[in-house]
């Protein structure tokens, strides 16, 4: 909350989201914000597949989003609870779906233009200094993704 505002006058005014650990977002919410926006944030735990249904992201086209930020795979006993029950019903191909790459494929596929995600787990702290980076570095100086993402890698 701080970083967005933060950089809230550096924003869109279309600015539209779920924010917080109230609840999880329906499945109507995400594909609204999905299909709706230029750029998607995702800035939780565990696996953004594992909150998204498979199914209906492969027959979606979102050529309008041309950035999808994937701040994901932090984990706490909670999350890692959650998950745990959630993948028992899950086939070994499914799951491997909800992979980095595989994800960043997937969302390829649906249109999206550029895609930056982590590739292994990480701390919640590592992810509010990579989404400071992001953020300084895109809507601060203007930057271009792939500039930006030079930078991260350092």
């Amino acid at each position: 909350k701080k970083m967005l505002e933060k950089y809230h006058d550096l924003f869109t005014l279309q600015w539209e989201g779920v924010i917080g650990d109230m609840c999880a977002p329906s499945q109507a919410e995400w594909e609204q914000l999905l299909t709706n926006c230029s750029a998607f944030l995702f800035y939780g735990m565990e696996r953004f597949m594992s909150h998204v249904l498979l199914d209906w992201l492969v027959a979606v086209n979102m050529p309008k989003c041309r950035l999808v930020i994937l701040l994901d795979l932090v984990r706490s006993q909670q999350s890692y609870q959650r998950i745990t029950n959630s993948d028992i019903h899950k086939s070994c191909l499914r799951i491997a779906l909800e992979r980095p790459t595989e994800t960043a494929m997937l969302l390829s596929l649906t249109g999206v233009g550029s895609v930056i995600a982590t590739q292994w787990y990480t701390s919640l702290q590592e992810n509010a200094e990579r989404l400071e980076t992001l953020f300084k570095n895109l809507l601060s100086f203007g930057k271009t993704t792939g500039q930006t993402v030079h930078i991260l890698k350092k």
